[in-house]
């Protein structure tokens, strides 16, 4: 038996950098006392979501990875709690800018780096403005606890994230996320679509997946999002296994049996009867593969 301990946070986020900071310290170690050992935050808790609009302004909220006081902050909280923290930041590197996520192990050490691939564009989530597409494709991460796997927000919306993921080993997957109404309609819900396409990663991998969301209502000129919250962690089958709803900020908690699950893994067969030599069309963009 090999257990390991989640927690999804989600907050509201403030202009005021050092108060989401603080909060979200607060946050992890709350859930790192209840006995959480790999503590996941939302995407980009420094500030409230930028991308609702294009501002050139905007991109001076970029830190180089090696000057990022953020990545500093939690990951010197890694150590001193001894827990793991995906740690959410907008990348400079160059003249280029990523949405990334460097991954802070249990003693502090940053173990992976993840820059996100899919970068949406539509009114309210303005991203392609800001984000280069990442270079760092999907992989696994070694941490004290278990080998994780990241991808952030719209990459979980994409079935190969997940299983690229799993076949290079993670034994759980971790979507920090932004994601709320959409602007241009207010009526439209995404909450329950969300939700779905992840327990749908999680029970086809037969992974537990981990996805933390913000709260709050953020308003940027003409442009506002109700972040939907909606926080959860699924146990390997897809099961919900414990949930936020919309508008509390805090933290969902969950075990997980690793050892358990990868027996269940192996026994069910779905990586033993994959068929990679049919599945060409995948590398294409309109599905027609050579033969």
């Amino acid at each position: 038996m090999r257990t390991v301990t989640f927690a999804a946070t989600q907050m509201s986020c403030t202009e005021n950098r050092s108060e989401n900071l603080e909060a979200l310290e607060a946050l992890v170690r709350s859930a790192a006392s209840a006995g959480a050992q790999v503590v996941l935050p939302q995407e980009l808790f420094a500030g409230r979501y930028f991308c609702q609009t294009e501002s050139p302004k905007n991109f001076d909220l970029a830190e180089e990875f090696h000057e990022s006081l953020v990545v500093a902050r939690f990951s010197s909280l890694a150590r001193e709690l001894g827990v793991v923290i995906p740690v959410s930041y907008f990348e400079r590197a160059g003249r280029s800018f990523f949405n990334s996520v460097a991954v802070a192990d249990a003693d502090g050490v940053i173990v992976g780096r993840y820059r996100k691939s899919h970068i949406p564009d539509g009114p309210g989530y303005e991203e392609k403005y800001y984000f280069t597409p990442g270079d760092t494709g999907f992989d696994a991460v070694e941490t004290a606890f278990c080998r994780v796997g990241v991808g952030i927000c719209w990459d979980q919306w994409f079935p190969e994230v997940a299983r690229i993921l799993t076949l290079r080993g993670a034994e759980v997957i971790l979507f920090p996320t932004a994601i709320g109404s959409e602007p241009e309609d207010p009526s439209l819900d995404s909450s329950g679509h969300w939700r779905r396409t992840m327990q749908g990663h999680s029970a086809a991998n037969m992974i537990p997946v981990v996805a933390s969301n913000r709260v709050g209502i953020e308003r940027a000129g003409e442009s506002e999002i109700t972040f939907y919250g909606t926080s959860f962690i699924t146990d390997h089958t897809g099961v919900v296994s414990v949930e936020m709803d919309r508008t509390t900020e805090g933290f969902a908690l969950s075990t997980c049996d690793l050892d358990a699950i990868e027996v269940d893994r192996r026994a069910f067969g779905l990586f033993r009867d994959r068929r990679p030599d049919l599945y060409g069309p995948l590398m294409t963009l309109d599905g027609q593969s050579e033969r």
